[in-house]
């Protein structure tokens, strides 16, 4: 089942492609190509696409007993009967009451408030050292990119990095606040992300690259 047809203007053949973070099948169209064409082409690839659809990461939802990753720990989510819903932090264990239904969007939540104030202090800290101001901080939830930069001094980021070790949620911050002096990647850049983070960031990009993915399937049932 093919989700998304696009007509690239640069493609110049026909392609087939799985998203790792969505699972969205997408079928890519040179400008001018023949849709039934293109139609058929995929018909024939059925077998191709349910082997990348099997290859996706596990989903992993927000329910009773579910463990989730927190920086450097590991968060156990405890639901008990009882109408406060607030959700609380113990040591390892993350307590919640209230409904079980809106327990899910209730988690995505605290996780995006721990997010925003985990970020904006280490962005904070990273822009003292690079002699920068930053106007904003955020989050959402974008499926291409970590984090972004604005020439206005605005960064957003991921609420999905609160999910990634702390040394890789570091070296993206350190990456963003970078952009406040270098617009670009050039190698002056990225011999400023190294020195404000204080060594290679290599190891986290190369994390991001392998589990990355992973981190857009917490909080999906499917």
């Amino acid at each position: 089942m093919i989700d998304e047809i696009v007509r690239h203007p640069t493609a110049k053949r026909i392609r087939l492609s799985v998203d790792p973070a969505t699972g969205t099948a997408r079928l890519i169209l040179p400008r001018r190509a023949v849709l039934k064409t293109a139609l058929a082409w995929a018909e024939d690839k059925k077998d191709w696409l349910a082997e990348q659809r099997a290859r996706l990461p596990r989903a992993r939802p927000f329910v009773p007993g579910a463990v989730i990753p927190f920086g450097d720990r590991m968060l156990t989510l405890h639901w008990e009967e009882g109408r406060r819903r607030v959700i609380q932090l113990d040591g390892e264990i993350l307590s919640a009451s209230g409904p079980v239904d809106t327990l899910g969007r209730r988690v995505e939540m605290w996780l995006k408030r721990q997010a925003l104030e985990v970020l904006a202090r280490e962005t904070a800290e990273f822009a003292r050292l690079a002699d920068v101001t930053v106007s904003r901080v955020s989050v959402a939830d974008p499926k291409a990119r970590w984090g972004s930069c604005a020439s206005s001094g605005a960064i957003r980021y991921s609420w999905r990095l609160i999910l990634a070790p702390g040394f890789v949620r570091r070296a993206t911050v350190a990456h963003e606040v970078a952009h406040r002096v270098h617009m670009n990647h050039a190698p002056a850049f990225h011999a400023l992300v190294a020195e404000l983070l204080g060594k290679d960031p290599a190891p986290a990009i190369a994390w991001l690259r392998q589990h990355g993915a992973e981190l857009h399937w917490f909080g999906r049932s499917s």
